[in-house]
């Protein structure tokens, strides 16, 4: 057991369930077991044999979906071929992280348990399943599974003569350390920020820098909501994509959050760097340049807008030397805590910025070695792509909703990505925006004779302009999209490229403008006016019915 350690194997989306996978990595330094913490798909499966001690955390997305960092895993692990008894010397504990108002609940987990026992694994403990309905959150759940966890992990694995646990009082020492490189030292060959060509299909750690051709607002101007059709030229990038599939877009903090950032934490920007790992065995953060400058680092990775996790405020409070704000921060980081840090931080959606700023004393005395402990890295967002290659070769074009709404902070919230995305001008210069693609779950039918029925209201309509688009120049008809908005005049998005299908023969449109009268109509109210229609494509035709919101 000394020798192997502890396996820490996780399977995230939002990244909540990396955060916990963490969490039960830095107790287990405190117990002086070595421990390494991995994405499952990160992870040699094949090794997993020789592991003895392993704790899977685990999320579920969607309808009972396995996270994307663990798909191959899963795949893996549920193959026919493998023996009942190829994990006979292992032992495991399951915690899943899900929310009960979805039917699937901890559904990953659950499925997860059930396999790990029927290949011969010895559960240390029954499956954890997380909650993010229950008032404290998932922590109701995860902090006494974890407490029973590590008498379990003691008692198997004692800690050795004269050692005793690390005291939550005393900090670990970060992952990384930073070493800043003299101010005069010659900058490396070539620009820090020109991406590399790419080798094969782009991907998240290889994302393909595409050009924005046009940025065009669709919304009319007095409209309170800003929605843009956005160009991409992806040339030369390999990349391939079909209708319901979906762009990913790595997005970066804005200028004004950056200086700021600095200001508070008293960075100098310009300075480089490199970054050594504390502990032997730990890869670099990816997509990282090395050397690499500040501005780098908090403009593209670390993610300042986000609204901080528990685990934040637990190592923001042992640097702070201020004690009022030092109880506050350790009164935020405790079980007991959990509600008034819910109505602090995630009820207003307080981004970590904002949190720097309320707590100064602590935030100037973070040291840049633990930066990347204390905040996460930018997670990449998803859009469906809202065209095709067939009507725009080379090209491809996405639909989005600047995110933008108030809370009782005086500030209002805005979304990371759209609010990048809007603010890029391509014709004010070469303008690119790290992207690949990833297969959506919407499958279009491929006999030709087969009627679409759509139902797409606002920006729910883009992945449907992909496939009609697509449709159309194959020349299939029998496409039927319910279309709804608020105003005919303000947002009826793609109004004039709609009217042209419909005169041409090759669509059916059916649009419900809610304000636009006394009485507020729904796309609903257009599907059961013409029921009759629809039954007739399902029940004589054999349509299928495609829904996006």
């Amino acid at each position: 057991m000394a020798e192997q350690g502890l396996l820490v194997l996780f399977g995230s989306q939002t990244g909540t369930a990396q955060d916990t996978a963490e969490r039960v990595g830095r107790e287990a330094q405190r117990r002086h077991l070595r421990c390494r913490v991995q994405a499952l798909d990160s992870c040699d499966l094949a090794n997993l044999i020789h592991e003895p001690l392993v704790v899977f955390v685990c999320a579920t997305t969607g309808q009972g979906d396995p996270p994307d960092n663990m798909k191959m895993f899963w795949r893996f692990l549920f193959r026919k071929s493998l023996p009942a008894s190829s994990l006979c010397q292992l032992d495991y504990a399951v915690l899943g992280l899900g929310d009960s108002s979805y039917p699937k609940f901890n559904f990953i987990a659950k499925k997860l348990h059930k396999r790990l026992l029927q290949l011969g694994g010895n559960p240390l403990l029954p499956v954890a399943l997380g909650d993010d309905q229950h008032d404290l959150g998932p922590d109701a759940v995860v902090d006494p599974w974890l407490v029973a966890l590590w008498e379990k992990i003691l008692a198997l694995y004692p800690l050795p003569p004269g050692l005793e646990i690390i005291s939550p009082d005393v900090r670990l020492p970060p992952k990384y350390t930073l070493h800043y490189l003299p101010e005069d030292s010659p900058e490396p060959e070539g620009a820090l920020l020109q991406p590399a060509a790419p080798r094969g299909a782009p991907c998240e750690l290889q994302p393909f820098p595409a050009r924005m051709v046009s940025n065009q607002r669709l919304t009319a101007p007095a409209h309170f909501q800003d929605v843009r059709l956005i160009e991409f030229d992806i040339a030369g990038s390999g990349i391939t994509f079909s209708a319901g599939d979906v762009v990913m877009i790595q997005p970066q903090n804005c200028p004004e959050d950056v200086q700021q950032f600095c200001q508070l934490l008293r960075l100098e920007p310009h300075r480089r760097f490199v970054l050594e790992p504390t502990q032997p065995g730990t890869s670099l953060p990816p997509l990282l340049p090395q050397p690499c400058t500040i501005q780098y680092l908090v403009t593209h990775y670390l993610d300042i807008s986000c609204v901080p996790r528990r685990s934040f405020f637990e190592l923001l409070a042992s640097f702070s030397t201020n004690e009022l704000e030092r109880e506050k921060l350790q009164e935020f980081s405790s079980a007991q805590g959990q509600e008034e840090l819910y109505s602090y931080c995630n009820r207003p959606r307080r981004t970590t910025l904002e949190v720097l700023w309320d707590f100064p004393h602590s935030t100037c005395a973070i040291p840049a070695d633990y930066l990347l402990d204390l905040i996460p890295r930018i997670r990449p967002r998803a859009f469906s792509i809202a065209s095709s290659l067939l009507a725009h070769p080379e090209r491809m074009q996405i639909l989005v909703a600047v995110v933008r709404y108030k809370t009782r902070l005086s500030k209002p919230r805005r979304g990371l990505c759209s609010t990048w995305l809007a603010s890029l001008n391509p014709e004010q210069g070469d303008v690119r925006v790290p992207l690949w693609v990833k297969k959506g779950g919407m499958k279009f039918p491929a006999d030709a004779a087969t009627p679409v029925i759509m139902i797409g209201p606002g920006t729910g309509v883009a992945p449907f302009r992909a496939a009609i688009q697509e449709r159309v120049a194959l020349g299939r008809r029998g496409n039927c999209l319910f279309f709804g908005c608020r105003h005919q005049s303000k947002d009826f998005y793609c109004q004039t490229e709609w009217e042209e299908l419909v005169t041409k023969g090759f669509l059916t449109l059916f649009t419900a403008f809610s304000r636009d009268q006394e009485e507020k109509v729904y796309v609903q109210h257009r599907i059961r006016e013409n029921g009759k229609l629809l039954w007739e494509l399902l029940s004589s035709e054999n349509a299928h019915i495609y829904l996006a919101g």
